[in-house]
């Protein structure tokens, strides 16, 4: 059977993730606490005890979620004896979670990862004045139809097709009045809903490139490898492996679509079967089974998903 496994993105995030894991396996511990070394800081108890805006912010959210993955990538290690290089075809991640995909497969190591998410995360924060950009889900929309009314919706300013989630579901980003226009012209279009998203600013979009110039000054400074197993790129939606392109695509990522159905039909037309997703929450499994026909998604981030996994791999 072949696997792939993916990352979950911002917004999967919530407290205590990951505890229950840290509690039952050394593993998962120990990568809570590299992370914590990496960033010297107690991120772990901001992850496990909160406040809940406190983990909401970017900063702290997309290194969270990456450790908490990494946690999980770590403990299928141990228990069930997972080789990425033996056993997946394919590694990818939602935005952040690209990230994510790239230290599990050994591009890059874990403290470098979190310090570039620390980093990623205040850059996009700052790119942008709170309250002047904004993102939106199109719901009902094919992902053509959505760029085309947030590109009629621009008008001078930024207003672009952020995530292609896939199961007819668009995120749009932009200025937020551009994006409200949007809102209005997909409504007229026949989207089922338009809904506005509690974030804090315009991600993957060209309101981003202020956070696109730091992450290539940041991404320059750190050592990255070829990954032990392909990355299927966000912004391709086809796998990379040489390490200047990973860095190329990174930066690119910023401020360009998250090309997520593409990346899910891509891997089940080369085989896979079966998309574990590492780490907080279930979105990427519910959106492989709309995207991919006859595809399992399988989350796994507690210990009860654990024994699950390890059971089935018997």
């Amino acid at each position: 059977m072949s696997v792939a496994f993916v990352f979950p993105g911002q917004g999967s995030q919530a407290v205590g993730m990951g505890k229950p894991l840290a509690d039952n396996f050394p593993q998962a511990r120990h990568v809570f606490a590299e992370v914590d070394d990496a960033l010297s800081e107690k991120l772990s108890a901001t992850i496990w005890e909160g406040p809940a805006d406190d983990l909401t912010l970017t900063e702290n959210a997309q290194p969270a979620l990456m450790a908490f993955s990494l946690a999980v990538m770590r403990v299928l290690e141990a228990e069930a004896g997972i080789d990425l290089k033996r056993d997946a075809q394919f590694v990818a991640g939602h935005s952040l979670g690209e990230y994510s995909a790239l230290a599990a497969a050994g591009a890059l190591s874990l403290s470098d990862t979190a310090r570039l998410l620390r980093t990623r995360g205040r850059a996009m924060q700052k790119a942008v004045p709170v309250g002047t950009g904004a993102m939106a889900a199109l719901i009902g929309l094919e992902f053509e139809q959505a760029a085309a009314v947030a590109a009629e919706a621009a008008q001078n300013q930024v207003c672009q097709a952020a995530n292609d989630n896939g199961g007819g579901q668009v995120v749009i980003s932009g200025d937020k009045s551009a994006v409200e226009r949007a809102m209005e012209i997909a409504k007229s279009r026949g989207a089922k809903r338009a809904i506005m998203l509690p974030v804090s600013a315009p991600f993957h979009c060209a309101l981003m490139q202020p956070a696109a110039d730091v992450m290539a000054q940041a991404l320059a400074a750190v050592s990255v490898k070829a990954p032990g197993v392909p990355v299927v790129a966000n912004v391709l939606a086809k796998p990379i492996s040489d390490p200047a392109e990973i860095v190329r695509r990174l930066v690119e990522q910023v401020t360009g679509t998250v090309r997520w159905r593409e990346c899910v039909a891509f891997m089940a037309g080369a085989g896979v079967e079966t998309f574990y997703e590492l780490g907080a929450g279930k979105v990427l499994s519910g959106l492989v089974k709309r995207i991919a026909e006859g595809a399992n998604g399988i989350a796994v981030g507690t210990p009860d998903d654990v024994a699950a996994f390890v059971s089935a791999r018997r």
